[in-house]
């Protein structure tokens, strides 16, 4: 497979943007990228003409519930929260997500060729996330991987508040009694941990099987970032606070009241995964909602990215997401960036995507202008170089 897309504006994010730009493809990756004058066509390539059109690469959502949450296949395809206990770290997306899910295509008609999907919020500790490419075409979800596992779901505030003190009368039914649980299930997966190396190769004592601390040690270790809900600016701080305790790699996810104590995350350089901004006021955690927020996040020295949270905003938005983020105060090369690059980096998979690099996934969008322009539209989504939506 040999392609050159010739004559387009090409935004390679890594670098500032080339007008009369060729992208060459050879094999599903990236073989060059530059000015006409410097990048030759090669023979026998397939030649796209996109002069006039806007190229970028495939656009990357760090949060989303994409073939997790059931949508209008009602609750045969809800299977976003295990809600039979607050702390199921045992739980993996990749065993629910469905590439048949209509989100999918949604997906890429909006650009994007890379997304985490994650359990939802309903509980303190709600299990592992995955990063998987939207070409589902024929494909398995195992053949969508790109990082698995690319986190552990935690969440405050609201939600579990509602769905365990409201709903079903037990604990965890205050903010102290969520953070209480998720720092409980470390120090049992801490102890579960000396356990297993006290035992050694002794079979004899080697304590009992328990699937959810063995995730929480690769959590303990930082082989898996804890990926904390958190809207308010006090449920931002628990995270934080938890994760300093245990010395975890992690990020803020929704981060909507961020802006209050951006100061504070800041100074840590935190990732966050910012919204769903396109939308209503949904809960009182919300009620800070506003598309200055990552301009402020992003001024403080936050690592932002811009996310839509499908199905809570569709993610075929995710570039309207980022433009009014932008007409909020965020630079255009940042606001590209945080629905680019910058999620690649903070999901641990920029070796291969978020850019548009000799190397990368030859995973790329023609536009019919710059992304951010409501007209614009995706006129050809290629992931490893193969069409996947045509507009």
């Amino acid at each position: 497979m040999l392609i050159a897309v010739k004559g387009a504006t090409v935004y390679p994010i890594s670098g500032p943007a080339i007008e009369g730009g060729v992208l060459v493809v050879r094999d599903g990756k990236v073989a060059a990228v530059g000015p006409a004058g410097e990048v030759e066509v090669p023979d026998g390539a397939e030649v796209i003409g996109a002069a006039g059109k806007v190229v970028t690469p495939g656009l990357v959502d760090a949060h989303t519930h994409v073939g997790l949450w059931g949508e209008w296949y009602g609750d045969a395809g809800s299977d976003g929260n295990e809600g039979g206990d607050p702390v199921t770290p045992e739980v993996r997306a990749i065993d629910a997500v469905w590439p048949d899910h209509f989100s999918f295509a949604d997906a890429r008609a909006g650009g994007l060729t890379t997304l985490q999907t994650t359990p939802g919020s309903g509980n303190a500790l709600g299990g592992e996330m995955i990063v998987v490419k939207t070409d589902t075409a024929g494909r398995t979800v195992d053949d969508l991987i790109v990082r698995w596992p690319s986190g552990m779901k935690a969440a405050l505030g609201e939600n579990v508040k509602r769905f365990y003190g409201q709903i079903l009368k037990k604990a965890p039914s205050t903010r102290m009694g969520i953070a209480a649980a998720i720092r409980a299930a470390l120090y049992r997966a801490r102890d579960y941990e000396r356990k297993l190396a006290a035992a050694g190769e002794d079979p004899a004592r080697l304590p009992d099987t328990d699937l959810g601390l063995l995730q929480l040690i690769r959590v303990l270790r930082r082989e898996m970032p804890l990926r904390v809900h958190a809207h308010r600016a006090d449920d931002i701080v628990t995270a934080v606070r938890i994760a300093e305790e245990f010395d975890l790699d992690y990020s803020i996810e929704h981060c909507t009241d961020g802006a209050a104590v951006a100061a504070f995350l800041g100074r840590r350089r935190a990732r966050v995964n910012l919204g769903p901004t396109f939308g209503g006021r949904s809960k009182i955690e919300t009620r800070a909602l506003h598309f200055r927020n990552a301009a402020v996040l992003a001024e403080a020295g936050c690592r932002v990215s811009i996310i839509t949270d499908h199905p809570f905003v569709a993610v075929q938005y995710l570039t309207v997401c980022a433009a009014l983020s932008c007409a909020g105060g965020l630079p255009e090369a940042e606001a590209l960036r945080a629905i680019t690059l910058t999620p690649a980096e903070t999901l641990g998979v920029a070796d291969r995507v978020g850019s548009l690099e000799v190397g990368k996934d030859a995973d790329f969008v023609v536009w019919s202008g710059h992304p951010f322009r409501i007209r614009s539209r995706p006129e050809g989504v290629y992931v490893e170089g193969r069409l996947v939506h045509a507009g």
